[in-house]
């Protein structure tokens, strides 16, 4: 079969085809990624969402939790 020689494809579609492209290949490697960081972290749910552990939420039970009010000054 003999081509026309001519492009019948513009490049405004050559383009948005190009971008699809990119997209789908970003949306493979970060369903790829969740994948891999599920699979690492088996227990802990929502781990891979907010890249905490559950033990790092919590203040270690050797040291004292912060103060949340400062203690009042007598100045007067």
């Amino acid at each position: 079969m003999a081509s026309s020689g001519k492009k019948k494809t513009t490049m405004a579609k050559l383009n948005r085809e190009s971008k699809l492209r990119e997209r789908r290949l970003d949306k493979q490697a970060r369903k790829d990624a969740r994948k891999h960081a599920s699979a690492s972290q088996p227990g802990e749910p929502g781990a891979a969402l907010t890249g905490q552990t559950v033990d790092s939420a919590w203040p270690d039970a050797d040291q004292p939790a912060p103060d949340a009010v400062a203690p009042a000054r007598d100045d007067a």
